[in-house]
């Protein structure tokens, strides 16, 4: 079968066994590429490329894959907190083999069916939009609580989104590039001016997370989903104003709910979200060429697809 493998500093197609083993045969649709997948690259990854993904049962099911499996059998993996697993949550594209390929097996556990409102083409975004969601629930998201979201890509429009359907007051959205600009008048959200509840930092930068901490409220809540190396963390401000940083790790299940399927029934109600989240698409066969487009801001990305099963253009 095709499979997108690694292949620093870009990605080649190349033909591997069909899956053994345990779990869930899966005939993948479509996979994303997102920011992960270009770290990955950068920090030398040789492993099949992609966790962002969804497609179909053997019998015809639609479903997507939450990659963050977890072993499924220790205490964390019990209550839900299968992102603190106690062997280490798996790394589709970085420390395992990813799903950009014709076919995947994952645990039932970690499949999800599709509501009815979302193509199974388009059903890769319920991924980072669980990463968004996740992010909410770190903080105090609800009626009388103002949001702003500092980054306005994929995750940061899914985290605004997250905000206004978990009835935050006001949800406000910090954006750079044009089309963020667009994205963020199509859901209702404004420019950020300052005093929030919770600030989520989704552009895993230096300069978001200061910004972040500026925007909050004395005693306010800033949530980072991104990995920074290196950077000035913004101690000053953040000490004088009381302001409590924590960082939000993919998703998980509380209260007897998959956060992924919760992120699922708002993606398939926001079908016009979707088509807007969705900015290029490209045959596995042009793999490289969208792991370019992916990386290349100039685009007006904000999703890039890699079709597997046909186009579904």
């Amino acid at each position: 079968m095709k499979a997108v493998r690694n292949a620093p500093p870009g990605v080649e197609v190349i033909d591997i066994d069909e899956p053994d083993g345990d779990g869930e045969l899966i005939r993948v649709a479509a996979a994303g590429i997102c920011a992960s997948d270009l770290s990955y690259l950068r920090w030398g990854s040789r492993q099949i490329a992609g966790h962002e993904f969804a497609g179909t049962l053997e019998d015809g099911t639609s479903v997507a894959v939450e990659p963050i499996f977890g072993c499924g059998a220790c205490a964390q993996c019990e209550r839900g907190s299968y992102n603190h697993c106690e062997r280490g949550p798996t790394g589709l594209g970085m420390t395992d083999p990813g799903a950009m390929c014709e076919w995947f097996r994952a645990p039932r556990r970690a499949i999800v069916s599709l509501p009815a409102g979302i193509a199974v083409h388009d059903a890769f975004l319920i991924e980072p939009a669980t990463v968004a969601w996740h992010a909410c629930h770190m903080g105090p998201v609800g009626p009388g609580h103002r949001v702003a979201v500092v980054g306005a890509g994929a995750i940061g429009v899914l985290a605004a989104l997250s905000a206004q359907t978990l009835g935050a007051d006001e949800v406000h959205l910090a954006c750079r590039h044009p089309h963020q600009h667009q994205a963020r008048e199509h859901i209702g959200a404004a420019e950020p001016d300052g005093g929030y509840d919770l600030v989520i930092e989704t552009a895993g930068s230096e300069s978001g997370l200061h910004r972040a901490v500026e925007l909050a409220r004395p005693g306010g809540t800033v949530v980072y989903v991104g990995i920074y190396d290196n950077i000035t963390w913004p101690h000053g401000e953040a000490f004088t104003k009381e302001v409590a940083l924590r960082p939000s790790l993919g998703y998980c299940g509380h209260g007897g709910r998959r956060e992924f399927a919760e992120a699922a029934e708002m993606l398939a109600a926001r079908p016009d979200v979707t088509a807007m989240l969705v900015t290029h698409r490209f045959p596995i066969e042009e793999a490289a060429r969208a792991f370019e487009v992916a990386g290349d801001r100039s685009h007006g990305v904000f999703r890039v697809a890699v079709d597997i099963q046909g186009d579904a253009r």
